[in-house]
């Protein structure tokens, strides 16, 4: 399985504080069944104002880690971008790294702030579509606002975002709300790929299979197999060329 969404970078975000937990993470991962991982830390402007830089140096540490370690994780870079005004400017300096590609066009990872969707946000999607960047929108059944109108999804979906649904969510790990949401997105057929979002190992762990399962009984296997592995892998492939 191929993770696309997770903090598994050391010391740079929320996520893995050392290379200790990082690797502990990894080893999480591969016994779920997770060959491929491309960590995303938050590029959030006054919060976690990461780099092309700041995101290499951290993926050097891990992959020096993994080695030593002997575990066996094709891991790559990306980062999950905070919805705002500085990322026009981050595009325009070449400063935000993509997660890959999907029919041609560049995906970004887009978070929108937890508990809202930001009036006209629209207008910053359909910005970033015209050159050619498909936002993936990550997590939105767990976003407060979607929770209250889910049908405030649907311009996105109309514009060609993309949805990345969390493989906890699926399987009831964020309560009964986000389950719902997330099942229904299955069910419409409007999830592009699961993720783990992992941040620790307690309550945000790198797991995919629970979730893929859950998603298995509502859409059947071979769909659910392709929220894993299929569509992860082909948006992200040339990372691991």
């Amino acid at each position: 399985m191929i993770d696309l969404h997770n903090h598994l970078l050391p010391g740079i975000d929320d996520g893995a504080p050392d290379l200790e937990t990082s690797l502990a993470l990894a080893r999480m991962a591969v016994r779920d069944g997770i060959t491929h991982l491309v960590c995303t830390p938050h590029i959030h402007p006054g919060r976690y104002d990461n780099t092309p830089a700041t995101i290499a140096a951290a993926k050097a540490e891990l992959v020096a880690g993994l080695l030593q370690a002997g575990i066996d994780l094709h891991i790559s870079t990306a980062a999950e971008v905070r919805f705002g005004m500085e990322l026009m400017v981050g595009i325009a300096q070449n400063e935000i790294p993509f997660l890959g590609e999907w029919e041609g066009k560049k995906v970004l990872l887009l978070e929108f702030p937890h508990g809202e969707i930001p009036f006209g946000a629209e207008r910053l999607t359909a910005w970033l579509l015209q050159r050619n960047i498909i936002p993936m929108i990550a997590h939105p059944e767990r976003n407060k606002g979607l929770l209250r109108t889910p049908s405030k999804l649907k311009s996105f979906l109309d514009q060609g975002c993309l949805l990345q649904v969390t493989a906890a969510s699926v399987a009831g790990g964020f309560g009964p709300a986000a389950q719902e949401l997330a099942h229904s997105l299955l069910e419409e057929g409007v999830v592009t790929i699961l993720a783990t979002d992992a941040h620790n190992q307690q309550y945000r762990p790198p797991l995919l299979s629970e979730g893929m399962q859950h998603a298995a009984r509502l859409i059947g296997e071979a769909k659910a197999e392709a929220l894993v592995r299929h569509n992860p892998w082909q948006i992200a492939q040339h990372h691991f060329q």
